[in-house]
């Protein structure tokens, strides 16, 4: 058979691998119906997850090449994913505490803590929680992935490069900053976004995007939390996590300070 052949003899469900996608939902109960939504619902968060790393990356190089039209683009799909995102919370809302409750033991160890895909996107947007890596064992593939992210510069420190690179005095303080750490408050830069609010409402625009994704992250969590503390209250969560507790000390941490540090400067 030639190529062109094996092209047009190429079907949908082999195209997407649906035999194999459609039998990755293996429920550990018998008779308890919410067990299915529960693992449909975690498995198509962790192919968004995929989806928003591959396009957080594609908008590091666009950064990276200054491309303006397509940073604009990719910040648009990443912010419509996101709001699919929460919305999906809704669909895991319509189960009760009850019928989690039912099949929740058999979750044992396992915890939405030790999403690595997840762990990565919070690293690749400049939240460096070190703590992460305990979740994973030392010289395991995952911690590799994690800890070689630990030493890559975040999108935010890829911004900074690119309004660098547009004559803006972005200080060596930023620049050169420990990429290990979270991003903190610097002055500087934040004199340095107020003039390009000022004076460059092209760029203005790319950091009201930074802005949208880093509102929309709060807004997940947000969501998250609230229908975590409906379904299970104050329990402990899966694999000894203390749950909302925890979750709750997750919320209004920006991601990238400066921008909204300025706002009371406009």
């Amino acid at each position: 058979m030639s190529e062109v052949q094996k092209i047009l003899a190429l079907t949908y469900s082999e195209y997407l691998k649906l035999n194999e996608l459609l039998n990755l939902q293996k429920p550990l109960t018998e008779g308890e119906h919410d067990e299915t939504l529960f693992i449909v619902i975690h498995q198509v968060y962790e192919l968004w997850f995929k989806q928003v790393i591959h396009e957080v990356s594609h908008l590091e190089k666009k950064f990276k090449d200054g491309d303006v039209p397509q940073i604009s683009a990719t910040f648009k799909r990443i912010l419509t994913i996101m709001k699919t995102m929460v919305s999906q919370i809704d669909v895991l809302e319509t189960m009760s505490p009850l019928s989690f409750l039912s099949f929740r033991a058999r979750l044992e160890s396992s915890s939405g803590f030790q999403s690595l895909q997840f762990r990565k996107l919070e690293m690749m947007l400049g939240k460096r929680a070190k703590a992460s890596l305990e979740h994973h064992p030392v010289g395991s593939a995952e911690r590799g992935v994690l800890e070689a992210e630990l030493r890559r510069p975040s999108l935010y420190d890829y911004f900074l490069r690119y309004i660098k690179a547009k004559g803006y005095a972005v200080p060596d303080s930023a620049l050169k900053r420990d990429v290990t750490e979270s991003v903190g408050d610097n002055p500087e830069v934040q004199a340095v976004l107020l003039e390009i609010y000022r004076t460059n409402p092209s760029i203005a625009q790319v950091c009201e995007r930074l802005i949208d994704l880093d509102e929309g992250i709060q807004e997940w969590r947000y969501r998250h939390v609230k229908m975590v503390e409906r379904t299970i209250g104050m329990r402990i969560g899966t694999g000894g996590s203390s749950g909302t507790d925890y979750l709750r000390r997750t919320l209004f941490q920006p991601l990238f300070p400066d921008l909204w540090a300025i706002r009371v400067q406009f």
